[in-house]
């Protein structure tokens, strides 16, 4: 074949180099044949001139085209020529190996967390002995202070009376508000930096939060959530993971194992299955393919309210506590605060105990069971059992940070139960919703629960 393509070219190369010889000889005789005078005036002396140019370059681009193919032509056959040491009975036999390999150290993230709390970590100092209400203050002042960002100390404590309540927290309000930015700046606080996680679009189930075992690779795709729920296992640091635009996506869908899971009264039972099988060589707290959610864990969910996102349903906001951020709180002039660690049993302990010192009174407790029957005769809407207990753990802690009952009771009675009138006939709303501001000033007296006022007014403006 390598001959007959050499031959092939030599017999080019000649039969190009004729053509062009018989057109310089019909050129010449041409010009022979005619009038000095008329060589430039002659169109097929100008034609002969156009026609041996125009092959002149076709046999230089013909020769550079041929050396080249040449060239490769031979590349190719002493490539062909090397023996194939790549499929050698040896590199298969590693190749036959490496899967086994690879499983052994499925999890690198986890792996090497492992390495560093057994051999490096040294442990954290708590200031397990601060009161509530002095830790809301300091939060708020390092907050001011240190990182420029300024919060009503109501909202502060609307935060941290949530976070006794439940390990999810739903932040909503405006897009500049600083809901992002707190759930940061408590992380910083806590001397253990929050964990940022920009939810996406397409999200539809946990494994797009956790991560997911690649088959191919033999290998989990570990992602920092993962890593954090991870880390938090081995230490009672206080952790906190944010869970940006959290309704980019439909949360019923990505995050309904942890809403289920955080709903168990026993923490020990939750635990979130990672694979569905184990392995020698797994993490140490990746106990058969699960994970445990410890309860130094939150999860903060920022949420905004455009066209961008979808509607937030009733099971998540039943199970979240709520924090509303509709405006900027007034730059004020913080003094210095540190940041301080506290553990997380230290925290739970703390929400307990106020449970005990600062429960609702039988009053409230009469007027909240009024409030419910009232809704349920006009709106058809009941608070329930899991709302009920909420509000009295929640109420006993923003006590504890240092407010009062009746504002407890106004600001979750607006973000948990004035809220279900939203998903009601409008029309019937917004025709009876003047009897709704009647009962509250009977209830409670007149011109009291500011945040219920404020939150029906603005349904009936939606309306």
């Amino acid at each position: 074949m390598k001959k007959y393509t050499k031959n092939s070219n030599r017999i080019k190369h000649i039969i190009f180099m004729l053509l062009t010889l018989f057109s310089a000889l019909a050129l010449s005789v041409n010009v022979a044949a005619a009038d000095i005078g008329e060589y430039f005036t002659n169109p097929l002396f100008l034609a002969g001139i156009y026609i041996l140019i125009l092959m002149t370059l076709m046999f230089v681009a013909f020769i550079i085209v041929a050396r080249k193919s040449r060239k490769a032509s031979s590349d190719y056959e002493e490539k062909a020529a090397e023996p194939e040491s790549d499929f050698s009975a040896d590199s298969v036999k590693e190749e036959s190996k490496k899967p086994e390999q690879e499983r052994k150290s499925r999890f690198h993230m986890l792996s090497d967390i492992d390495d560093y709390m057994l051999r490096e970590y040294k442990g954290t100092h708590f200031n397990d002995s601060i009161p509530l209400d002095k830790f809301c203050e300091l939060f708020r002042n390092f907050a001011a202070n240190k990182l420029n960002l300024y919060y009503d100390i109501g909202d502060i404590r609307s935060f941290i009376s949530g976070m006794a309540v439940s390990h999810f927290i739903l932040m909503q309000g405006m897009s500049g508000t600083g809901k992002t930015s707190l759930a940061y700046a408590f992380g910083q606080f806590v001397k253990n930096n929050s964990v940022i996680v920009p939810i996406q679009p397409m999200w539809k189930e946990s494994s797009d939060m956790i991560g997911y075992y690649n088959e191919f690779t033999h290998r989990f795709n570990e992602t920092n959530l993962l890593g954090a729920l991870y880390k938090a296992n081995y230490t009672d640091e206080l952790y906190i993971i944010v869970l940006d635009e959290i309704n980019i996506s439909r949360v019923e869908y990505y995050f309904a194992e942890f809403l289920s899971l955080l709903e168990l009264p026993n923490p020990e039972d939750r635990k979130i299955r990672i694979m569905s099988d184990k392995s020698d060589g797994d993490p140490r707290k990746l106990i058969n393919g699960e994970i445990k959610i410890p309860t130094n864990v939150w999860f903060i969910g920022t949420a905004n309210n455009d066209d961008s996102t979808f509607a937030i349903s009733d099971k998540v906001y039943d199970r979240a506590m709520i924090v509303n951020l509709d405006k900027k709180a007034e730059i004020f002039d913080a003094p210095m605060a540190n940041p301080m660690s506290i553990s997380g049993d230290y925290f739970n302990r703390l929400a307990g105990n106020a449970s005990s010192e600062y429960s609702m009174t039988d009053r409230n407790r009469r007027r909240i069971a009024e409030f419910d029957r009232y809704l349920m005769k006009n709106f058809h809407i009941a608070f329930g059992n899991r709302i009920m207990r909420q509000m009295e753990k929640y109420v006993s802690v923003y006590i504890a940070c240092g407010g009062k009952e009746t504002d407890a009771i106004d600001d979750i009675v607006s973000k948990k139960i004035l809220r279900k009138l939203e998903s009601q006939n409008p029309v019937y709303v917004r025709n009876a919703i003047g009897g709704v501001y009647e009962f509250l000033d009977e209830l409670f007296g007149k011109e009291s629960m500011p945040r219920c006022r404020e939150y029906l007014n603005r349904i009936e403006m939606s309306v």
